[in-house]
C-alpha cells in the first residue's frame, strides 16, 4: 500500500514503526508520530485510545506483517530457491540500506523487545507475536526447500536471530561485515539441513 493510499491511522502504524526502528520506543512520542505522518494531532486519541502502548503495540504487529510478507518476496526473486538464498536475501535487504545511506536503522520488533519487554508486559506480547509472524512463513519457505518440518522451525529461528543479531553489529560499526558474515557462516549450515526426498 502506498502512501497516498494510507488513511491518518495506518500513517500513523507506519511512522511508529518507522520511528521505532530508527529511535527506538523512549523516543518516539505520539507529537512526533503525528507529525511524521502527516497526521492531525487530534486524531492521536481517536485512532488510540491505549495511548503510546497501544501505537507501539500496533507498529510492532504491523512490522511482524511486513516481514512475513517479504519473505515471499524474496522467494519470487530466487531463480532457484535455497535456504542459503533466502537468507542472503533476508540479509541483502539490510546492507543494502546500509550501502544506500551510509547508515542503518533497526527492527521495530527488536526496539520494542529491548526497550519494553520488562516493563509493558502488552509490548513484550506484540513482540513476540510479531516474530512468530515472521518465523511462520520462513519455516514454511524452508520446508518448500526439502528442510525437515520439526527442522525447518529451528533454522528459522535460527535465521532470524542471526539477522537480528547482525543489524545490531552492523548499526553500531556502520559496517556490513556482521551481515555478510552470517550470511556466508550460516549458509552451508541451511543448505546442509536439505534432504530431498528420492526420485
Amino acid at each position: 500500500m502506498a502512501d497516498g493510499e494510507r488513511g491518518p491511522r495506518e500513517r500513523m502504524v507506519f511512522s511508529a514503526a518507522q520511528l521505532l526502528r530508527r529511535d527506538g520506543v523512549a523516543a518516539t512520542g505520539m507529537r512526533e508520530v503525528a507529525a511524521h505522518a502527516q497526521a492531525p494531532r487530534g486524531s492521536l486519541q481517536h485512532y488510540f485510545p491505549g495511548g503510546k502502548e497501544q501505537l507501539v503495540n500496533e507498529a510492532v504487529a504491523w512490522a511482524g506483517r511486513y516481514a512475513a510478507r517479504r519473505v515471499d518476496r524474496f522467494l519470487a526473486g530466487l531463480g532457484t530457491p535455497t535456504p542459503s538464498g533466502l537468507f542472503a536475501a533476508m540479509v541483502a535487504q539490510w546492507t543494502d540500506e546500509l550501502a544506500a545511506t551510509g547508515s542503518l536503522a533497526g527492527c521495530p520488533v527488536a526496539a520494542a523487545t529491548v526497550d519494553s519487554a520488562d516493563t509493558v508486559d502488552s509490548t513484550r506480547k506484540a513482540a513476540a507475536h510479531a516474530f512468530a509472524c515472521w518465523r511462520e512463513p520462513v519455516a514454511r519457505a524452508l520446508t518448500g526447500m526439502d528442510v525437515p518440518e520439526a527442522r525447518a522451525v529451528a533454522l528459522a529461528t535460527v535465521m532470524i536471530s542471526a539477522l537480528e543479531g547482525a543489524v545490531l553489529i552492523a548499526r553500531a560499526e556502520r559496517d556490513p561485515r556482521a551481515l555478510t558474515t552470517v550470511a556466508r557462516e550460516l549458509g552451508p549450515l541451511l543448505d546442509g539441513a536439505a534432504t530431498p526426498s528420492p526420485a
